[in-house]
């Protein structure tokens, strides 16, 4: 395994990291007024487990990289949302 650095000032040198970023961009850091360094980390910490654990990625199917394991009976149960990011952006799940 080789160290390969990246030039400066070059976006399309290294794609998943430019993608994340705009991504976070996107969908968070620009629609929320940042105070501080603190505010960034907590907001960042945040989004990256809504990231992870709930929205859904085109490459997988419409899945998340780590979904819940519970299965939930569709014809049966209730819509349940919760706000992220002060309600920014919302999930939704299944109610018990």
């Amino acid at each position: 395994m080789d160290v390969l650095r990246t030039p400066p000032q070059a976006p399309r040198a290294n794609a998943y990291a430019e993608r994340w970023v705009g991504t976070v961009r996107r969908e968070c850091t620009d629609r929320i007024l940042i105070a501080g360094e603190r505010h960034l980390a907590s907001v960042l910490t945040e989004y990256t487990a809504h990231y992870n654990n709930h929205r859904p990625h085109r490459s997988l199917g419409q899945q998340p990289p780590n979904p819940s394991p519970q299965i939930v009976d569709l014809n049966a149960a209730r819509v349940q949302r919760r706000p992220i990011l002060g309600g920014l952006i919302n999930e939704y799940t299944q109610a018990a």
